[in-house]
């Protein structure tokens, strides 16, 4: 019987530098996906890539002195030597430096020229090179890119266009009638009401600027311009031609069941890759889905501060299992998750060396010293051996039901229920005290081998998510992996079979003083490429901690302090500015009034964490529009040298409108 086909893609890295773990998350957090739909009975394509035209590559390869090919040659490496070392098991790695890639995209250019969706004009604007974007005056944040919050500079320049509204009203219909193809749904919502529904703009397509770029065959002085040579790379990996003459893998493979991406870049493959499909004629993805951030714990991810975590430098000191884990179980489904060096070795210690560690090394430890290794049912049952028996059989049916959601984190907490169910076990049933009692050595075999099914049950449910740690464990136990429909069934694991005589050690406890000082390593050599020290950056000078010297303003006087109203205000309500990274919409009540507050916290407070806070504000400042939203007022914060926030709280509990005086 052929098996369901299953094409799904990552967004293709940016070749700009190495990517940090948050760029890494997107690569396991499909992996993850894409092992488990092998496992349900899919036959899984899964393509990723890299991202290699833009200015911002022509500046960093003259900064480098060598030649944008050369240039993206280096990074592209590194990007798939990381994917690799984390274990991912992508079928496909394209490069848009690809000449396959480069010949369609150009086919692709004149075909949608030649059929009026492309015309030539010219764009004037505001230009962020990073983000190689023009924006709006109106569309800015304090005057700066609201994507990156970087300077922007005036550009002007001839480009050819995409006729975007052709095809806006269409692309609004497949939306109200395909709950699924954005998900999650504040995505879908985020899209209708900031994009679709105001009016679409053409897109510029083209540039004259820089160079590095795909040519336009028919206007050489053009380079096709990011997302249609970036977007279209989804058709080419598997062989689309523009003439017609496709590859029989394309003709399988699309439309794509899942594009995975981050969050920041739905826009692009939920407007603007639909709507090229339909002009090429092609049926849109099943599905797109816009994953959170993976937040550094200790602020904004900087080689400048020190603090970027790459997933090298943390395979290096926890092992490349334990960094999936990380990743994929600390992430929610929607909201952002936050990384650390402490979380690290918290989620390490009590997850994997006590929960999942200890339990393997206990119930083959025990089965040694009890019976020679040898593992078998007693056939002595009691009550609590039906519970046990119940979580397993239920775990992996559950866990499917979190995949095909896309809960990854929520699949992984479910097996981890087994295993905390099977530590529960051992508690009830004491083997070691049943070990005491020679009448008892038939219900201790019984013990010992529910444990060992169990944990074979989990470890062969792992393999998804901790591929070597799974092969690990299954090894031990001298089991095979199990397939999800013989998960259907328990006691599988034959009756008789030995186990390792020398259980190994799948986690080792790690001492949080000693990683801090491994990090501390990893942050000077991370200043020292930057070329700063970490005295200058106010990091390693300890008479100086917990101070902060800011620079001093002018003298006001006591009338001009009298004209500012501070007072407590209980925040009631809090979301996310659409169009923006860093601000929060606050509805703030103080006294009686409700008042409309955008902060530019993003970064240090989720909107759950807000609501409910008692916080001081500035009341009478001046209303003022940030990212096109209202704000009438301004919460008080203090920041440390590396730029991490705190709302400013009452000390005692004050009541809403208290005034601060």
């Amino acid at each position: 019987m052929n098996k369901p086909k299953f094409y799904m893609t990552t967004a293709i890295a940016y070749t700009s530098g190495k990517p940090h773990i948050g760029n890494t998350y997107e690569i396991v957090l499909a992996d993850s996906i894409a092992r488990f739909r092998r496992e349900q009975g899919y036959d899984v394509f899964f393509q990723t890539g890299t991202d290699e035209h833009g200015q911002k590559i022509e500046l960093k390869a003259q900064e480098a002195g060598v030649t944008p090919k050369e240039f993206v040659d280096g990074v592209s490496g590194e990007i798939k030597r990381i994917w690799d070392l984390m274990n991912t098991s992508y079928d496909k790695f394209i490069r848009t430096t690809d000449e396959d890639h480069e010949k369609q995209v150009q086919k692709i250019f004149k075909k949608l020229y030649d059929q009026g969706d492309i015309y030539k004009s010219s764009y004037e604007g505001l230009y962020c090179t990073p983000c190689e974007s023009f924006w709006t005056e109106s569309q800015l944040v304090d005057g700066k890119c609201p994507d990156c919050g970087r300077e922007v500079k005036p550009a002007k320049e001839e480009a050819y266009f995409f006729r975007m509204s052709k095809y806006a009203d269409r692309l609004i219909e497949h939306i109200n009638t395909h709950p699924e193809f954005i998900q999650p749904v504040s995505r879908k919502n985020e899209m209708m009401n900031n994009f679709l529904l105001p009016g679409l703009q053409d897109l510029c397509v083209s540039r004259t600027s820089f160079q590095w770029g795909i040519p336009v065959t028919f206007d050489p002085r053009h380079v096709t311009y990011v997302w249609l040579d970036a977007l279209t790379n989804y058709i080419t990996g598997i062989g689309y031609d523009c003439d017609g003459e496709g590859t029989e893998q394309f003709r399988k493979n699309w439309p794509a069941e899942l594009h995975l991406i981050g969050k920041d870049i739905i826009r692009f493959h939920t407007i603007y890759w639909p709507i090229f499909l339909m002009a090429l004629d092609l049926p849109l993805p099943k599905q797109v889905f816009g994953h959170p951030w993976l937040l550094q714990g200790d602020g904004k991810m900087s080689k400048s501060k020190g603090n970027v975590l790459y997933a090298d430098d943390l395979a290096d000191v926890f092992g490349v299992d334990a960094v999936r884990y990380f990743v994929l179980h600390e992430m929610p489904f929607e909201n952002d998750g936050v990384i650390s060096w402490e979380l690290m070795v918290e989620r390490l210690n009590s997850d994997l060396a006590n929960t999942l560690g200890n339990l393997v090394n206990r119930t083959i430890s025990m089965t040694n010293k009890y019976f020679g290794g040898i593992v078998r049912d007693g056939g002595v049952a009691e009550p609590v051996d039906e519970e046990l028996k119940a979580v397993a059989l239920a775990v992996p049916e559950h866990a499917a039901k979190k995949m095909d959601d896309l809960r990854v984190a929520d699949a992984i907490s479910e097996i981890f229920t087994l295993f905390k169910r099977c530590n529960k076990y051992i508690d009830e049933t004491m083997p070691w005290a049943l070990a005491k009692d020679e009448t008892k050595q038939d219900r201790l075999a019984t013990v010992l081998y529910h444990l060992t099914e169990c944990i074979a049950i989990g470890a062969s449910l792992l393999e998804s998510f901790m591929p070597e740690t799974s092969g690990k464990i299954l090894e031990q136990l001298h089991a095979k992996k199990r397939t999800l429909e013989e998960m259907k069934q328990y006691g599988l694991y034959e009756s008789g079979t030995k186990v390792t005589d020398k259980p190994e050690i799948l986690f080792a406890r790690l001492d949080l003083k000693e990683v801090l000082a491994k990090a501390e390593e990893i942050q000077k050599a991370q200043l020292a490429a930057a070329g700063q020290s970490a005295d200058s950056q106010g990091t390693a000078k300890k008479e100086d901690a917990g101070v902060i010297d800011v620079e001093a303003k002018p003298e006001i006087s006591f009338d001009d302090f009298e004209k500012l109203q501070f007072q407590v205000g209980e925040i009631i309500a809090c979301e996310a500015v659409k169009k923006s990274k860093k601000l929060l919409c606050s509805q703030v009540k103080i006294g009686s009034q409700i008042k409309q507050i955008v902060s530019g916290i993003k970064a240090h407070y989720t909107p759950e964490e807000m609501v409910g806070k008692k916080v001081m504000v500035l009341v009478n400042l001046k209303p003022a529009k940030l990212a096109g939203v209202l704000s009438e007022g301004m919460l008080l914060c203090a920041e440390d040298a590396s730029g991490n926030l705190a709302l400013m709280k009452p000390e005692k509990e004050m009541p809403s409108g208290a005034e601060i005086c």
